[in-house]
């Protein structure tokens, strides 16, 4: 059964399922459905452990459990259903591909969002209380749906090394904080400082300025190294907050749609990976909303990144002629192998949607993916050869001209 398209019910379904379109109003609209179940569901199960509520509503609770896991389930088989779409899994054949698919760090979220319900109707005279942890997992069922989920983890990511050198200064802080704290105490109340060990509970809600007040110092040396320790505090943990925080803000700002799992499917390059690698490639991805008419590179500027064109079209000005890249191409590449400036500069034609790697992760991905670095050099060799013979030619019709003059 085909649309006036000519697609058929299964690519509709995989469009609005996987695809990730950013402009595709179907898709938005399901996405946002599917968070508004997520957060009724998790918000049931919540109320439902208040014993009030749930003698009065538990009637309700359970009706909005039975709905939206049914939702749930058909969301989870109608995925599974056209595994088969993602360029990646094509090879496998239907059954081989949905098996795979199983595998999907978003897949067995989903498994784990709707098994507690059908293992509680299964033993139902059982105490399955310790299942309410995994319907609360449904929570992170929202990672697939919200960019700000997806944002954050980015942020945390991308701020990895910032982060842990501000771990690192508070690790060191609590070390220096807990055995100064040990020897003016322990001697006048060795029942809370008797030990660095026993220093480090005092030391923590000092450093992070929350003062439950259960342990506090009894010396006049202990109280001036309280002192010290609460204004270090002060400072020293506002420190990942504003990286957190900054990072976010910038990413907010920067990104205009999320990367899914569907979208770098769609690269060619990383078509005949397998799940494990397009999820991980995804999660090194950052994805940017080109204007028509931007120029995205220049020539001669250091590189920082490689890009993927998922949609749109981008004009890298090369001699003698532009060359014209569109949806599945890439570039950006020569000037991060070759480690050197830009070797042209690039505009986009139309406003153009590009997935972007990082100069470090694209190195890394190089050395842990041999056959895709194999890949790369290729394609990234033939265009630099070309390049340079093609301004050759140019440089040796510019003498001979001269010459003639």
């Amino acid at each position: 059964m085909t649309d006036r398209t000519g697609k058929t019910f299964k690519q509709n379904l995989y469009r609005i399922l996987e695809s990730g379109h950013a402009d595709d109003l179907i898709s938005r609209a399901f996405d946002w459905t599917m968070m508004a179940f997520i957060l009724v569901n998790v918000t049931a199960v919540t109320l439902g452990t208040v014993a009030e509520l749930h003698t009065k509503w538990g009637g309700a609770f359970w009706l909005i459990e039975i709905v939206t896991v049914l939702f749930f389930t058909a969301e989870f088989f109608g995925r599974l259903w056209v595994a088969d779409h993602h360029l990646p899994l094509r090879r496998y054949g239907p059954v081989g591909a949905r098996l795979r698919y199983l595998i999907n760090p978003f897949a067995l979220i989903d498994i784990f969002a709707i098994v507690p319900f059908y293992v509680t109707l299964l033993f139902s005279g059982t105490d399955l209380r310790i299942l309410l942890v995994f319907r609360l997992m449904r929570l992170l069922k929202l990672a697939r749906y919200s960019p700000a989920l997806a944002s954050l983890g980015r942020v945390l990511r991308e701020e990895r090394r910032a982060l842990g050198a501000a771990i690192f200064v508070m690790m060191v802080l609590l070390m220096i904080a807990s055995t100064a704290m040990y020897h003016a105490e322990r001697l006048v109340q060795p029942e809370l400082f008797g030990s660095i060990p026993d220093a480090m509970w005092w030391a923590i809600a000092t450093l992070t300025t929350v003062g439950y007040g259960d342990v506090i110092p009894a010396t006049p040396l202990g109280r001036m190294i309280g002192g010290v320790v609460m204004v270090i505090g002060i400072g020293m943990f506002a420190i990942p907050i504003g990286i957190i925080a900054s990072g976010f803000s910038s990413e907010i700002h920067r990104r205009e749609f999320v990367v899914s799992w569907g979208m770098v499917a769609r690269v060619p390059l990383f078509a005949q990976l397998d799940p494990q690698n397009v999820s991980r490639i995804t999660s090194l991805l950052r994805s940017r909303l080109i204007p028509s008419g931007t120029v995205i590179a220049r020539k001669g500027e250091e590189a920082h990144d490689m890009f993927f064109i998922t949609s749109g079209e981008v004009e890298l000005q090369v001699t003698p002629d532009p060359v014209i890249l569109a949806e599945g191409d890439f570039f950006g590449e020569v000037a991060l192998l070759k480690r050197t400036t830009r070797t042209a500069t690039v505009r986009a034609l139309t406003q153009v949607s590009l997935l972007v790697l990082n100069a470090d992760d694209f190195h890394m991905l190089m050395e842990e993916d041999p056959e895709l670095n194999d890949q790369v050099t290729r394609i990234a060799e033939e265009r630099f050869a070309w390049q340079v013979e093609h301004e050759h030619d140019e440089l040796g019709e510019a003498e001979e001209k001269r010459r003639r003059r």
